[in-house]
């Protein structure tokens, strides 16, 4: 995949890219509204490995530039049934809370929906309520809320948000 739009592009995650998604995964401050404050204690090697496993019609790393400069990742999913599950991440803190985030994510929604899926579920932590609004913004509709229903790597409960958007209610060019 190759998605460009003015000086955004989203490409398929190369094995090149293992340093800095190995950098960006082991970062505290990047991966707490994973559940992860400690980072995921990964490797080069094992991040290699997992791209090595990426298939368009699986599961796709994507990385996400600005300037072609390396600034977050994407992913989708293949849930079947025309089903994708995405996720996204802007992991460069200065390129945070820009608007960057809602315009990636109408590229690749309006990509996958252009390869024939018909629905884009996703979850995000009940406290990420600025990814929440931008969800929202692009059309999905909350499914349920997950009170409690995992621990993070500090023993902590977290609570989730489930969404999914239907082709039929996505309009990109009405956001």
């Amino acid at each position: 995949m190759l998605l460009a739009q003015e000086n955004l592009t989203i490409c398929n995650a190369e094995l090149a890219d293992a340093a800095i998604l190995c950098q960006w995964w082991n970062d505290g401050a990047v991966m707490a509204h994973a559940g992860f404050p400690n980072g995921l204690n990964t490797s080069v090697e094992r991040i290699t490995q997992a791209l090595s496993a990426d298939a368009d019609d699986t599961f796709r790393h994507l990385i996400l530039g600005i300037d072609n400069i390396p600034v977050g990742e994407m992913s989708y999913r293949n849930k079947g049934g025309g089903i994708a599950e995405i996720g996204i991440k802007i992991c460069t803190a200065i390129q945070q809370g820009k608007g960057y985030g809602t315009q990636f994510l109408k590229m690749l929604i309006t990509a996958l929906f252009a390869c024939g899926y018909e629905k884009i579920v996703l979850d995000t932590n009940l406290s990420n309520t600025r990814s929440q609004h931008v969800y929202e913004k692009l059309g999905f509709q909350k499914l349920r809320v997950n009170h409690d229903s995992w621990t993070d790597q500090l023993g902590e409960l977290q609570s989730s948000v489930d969404y999914e958007l239907l082709k039929s209610q996505f309009s990109a060019l009405d956001i």
